[in-house]
């Protein structure tokens, strides 16, 4: 996935768990390579990676590491990238992931 990623600059990680409809998900692989380059492109941006759960082939985990969460919540998100993101993946989610953000310890 895009990287590296550097806690000191981007000490905000947002974190989703991804729940993709049954049989949807080689279609929402190829969607998220296509969405990847329209979020690293985002002001603020450090990093993310993308697993996929061992235990249920449907679920992945998302984490974005970011340098505010204003630079998520308000500069991605209001941003003209983030309606071809959400165009891009958010069909695929049933239901819809609960994003949250952690920041790091000092």
């Amino acid at each position: 996935m895009v990287g590296p990623m550097n806690q000191t600059d981007y000490p905000v990680l947002e974190a989703a768990v991804l729940n993709v409809k049954q049989g949807q998900v080689e279609a929402f692989i190829a969607a998220f390579k296509t969405a990847e380059p329209v979020i690293a492109s985002a002001v603020g941006f450090g990093g993310l990676e993308l697993r996929r759960c061992a235990e249920n082939d449907h679920r992945f985990l998302l984490i974005v590491h970011w340098d505010s969460v204003a630079s998520h919540e308000v500069g991605f998100r209001s941003s003209p990238g983030y309606q071809e993101w959400k165009q891009l993946l958010h069909h695929f989610y049933e239901p819809f992931p609960t994003v949250e953000h952690y920041l790091a310890l000092a």
